[in-house]
């Protein structure tokens, strides 16, 4: 069963996209592609969306959010926004990853690639979504027996985020947790903390 309206967004990657849904038709996607920055974007992106549209925000029947792989503060941005919308306005969130969003035709196999860092790519096979994904490097790409699926542009990826969201069974539904396929490159600061000034005993 579809959902009446749905909105989604996705700042898993370079960009900023949000979509709206209205009993299975895209109303309209926008996107901006930016390197940093998706925390300022994301709100006023989606309330211009919901303004060429027409919509109010509580018309919004369910919420569907990117999980990534990628960007480890744009997937925490989306879906800290994707829980506080769904709370207030008392409606689900659904969480899609980055490779079910990028499958094109679901009948034939393709290895999904997703750029990552320094040249790699997070891999899945499309014909084995519950599988754990891996980091492959362009030359292992080259010498895939089956065809490379590269994830799509933001407009088309977060529109295919809406159309899975709005077909998902609520009833199933875990709240949205960040897809991360290797541990982040951030390390702890080796700067020793702020002295904590104890209050004198009086």
């Amino acid at each position: 069963m579809v959902d009446q309206t749905v909105l989604a967004f996705d700042t898993s990657a370079a960009h900023c996209a949000a979509a709206l849904l209205c009993n299975g038709v895209i109303l309209a996607t926008r996107f901006e592609a930016m390197q940093k920055g998706q925390a300022e974007a994301l709100v006023p992106l989606i309330q211009t969306l919901l303004a060429e549209t027409q919509t109010s925000l509580h018309k919004i029947g369910r919420i569907g959010v990117g999980l990534g792989p990628g960007n480890f503060t744009g997937i925490r941005i989306s879906i800290s926004l994707a829980r506080g919308l769904g709370l207030s306005l008392g409606c689900p969130v659904i969480g899609v990853n980055s490779f079910e969003a990028s499958i094109e035709d679901k009948a034939k196999e393709t290895l999904i690639a997703i750029q990552a860092i320094r040249d790699q790519f997070y891999t899945l096979s499309s014909a084995n979504l519950q599988a754990a994904p891996q980091m492959s490097d362009a030359p292992t790409l080259a010498t895939s027996p089956i065809p490379v699926l590269y994830r799509p542009k933001p407009g088309l990826l977060v529109a295919n985020i809406a159309r899975i969201a709005a077909q998902r069974d609520v009833k199933t539904v875990t709240p949205p947790a960040p897809l991360y396929v290797k541990p982040a490159d951030a390390a702890p600061s080796r700067n020793p903390g702020p002295k904590i000034l104890q209050p004198n005993a009086s």
